[in-house]
């Protein structure tokens, strides 16, 4: 497909504690193994051959444990792209850009753990993206379809294409944050701290936030119950 990847892996996880005591929350496992592990593999399956890991809590830790995965594939670049103060998941991309050019690319949260439906949901972000039209295309998950995770209704389809946020959290939808955005977004943004979500809000009022429903299983891991609960599932389907 030609597009780049940026994971965001810099955070604390503090929520997640113990389990983030020792390592980044992209690194927690899940039957053996890690979040950002699974995503990655996800993206050398549709051919995405360059990627950004932004770190900055346990960074060392975090650079070893993806250096040991480029040693294992020789099919992937991973860049990381350190912060010495953390910048938020506003700022982290804008000080990466540089990486993506003038190009749409994919940004995953590196806590994300998705199952695909009949087709990879990074392919159809992919093939559903319209340069044109939008500015961001992201996944959406029916909260209604989250067992193992509690969802949170932050975004409804207003047609089938856009979304708007439920400041209620009532909505039917949860942001997946698995996206594709153009560069353009960042557009005169510094690299400092700032959330994203301004951002995304900004796109959703010009009508170019855009969006497609997940069609396979998403799970939003925050706390350890989160966790113990994905992982004993996926042991009991593994087994």
């Amino acid at each position: 497909m030609g597009y780049k990847a940026f994971i965001l892996a810099a955070g604390f996880g503090t929520r997640l504690r113990p389990y983030t005591e020792t390592v980044p929350k992209p690194m927690v496992e899940v039957a053996g193994r890690s979040l950002i592990y699974r995503t990655l593999d996800k993206l050398r399956a549709v051919n995405i051959d360059y990627v950004v890991v932004n770190t900055h809590y346990l960074p060392d830790v975090m650079v070893q444990h993806l250096d040991e995965y480029v040693a294992q594939h020789n099919d992937i670049e991973i860049h990381v792209s350190h912060e010495n103060t953390i910048l938020d998941t506003g700022g982290g991309i804008v000080k990466a850009l540089q990486h993506f050019g003038d190009e749409p690319f994919y940004v995953i949260a590196g806590d994300n753990l998705w199952e695909d439906g009949d087709l990879s949901a990074l392919t159809r972000l992919a093939q559903s993206w319209d340069d044109a039209k939008m500015d961001v295309l992201t996944l959406m998950q029916p909260v209604s379809n989250m067992v193992l995770t509690k969802g949170v209704g932050d975004y409804k389809f207003v047609d089938d294409a856009q979304v708007e946020r439920s400041l209620d959290q009532l909505g039917t939808h949860m942001w997946t944050n698995i996206r594709l955005n153009h560069p353009r977004l960042y557009k005169d943004q510094k690299a400092e701290a700032f959330s994203f979500l301004p951002l995304m809000d900004g796109a959703q009022e010009q009508g170019r936030l855009c969006a497609l429903e997940h069609d396979g299983e998403w799970h939003h891991i925050s706390t350890p119950n989160d966790l113990e609960t994905v992982d004993l599932q996926y042991k009991k389907a593994s087994s």
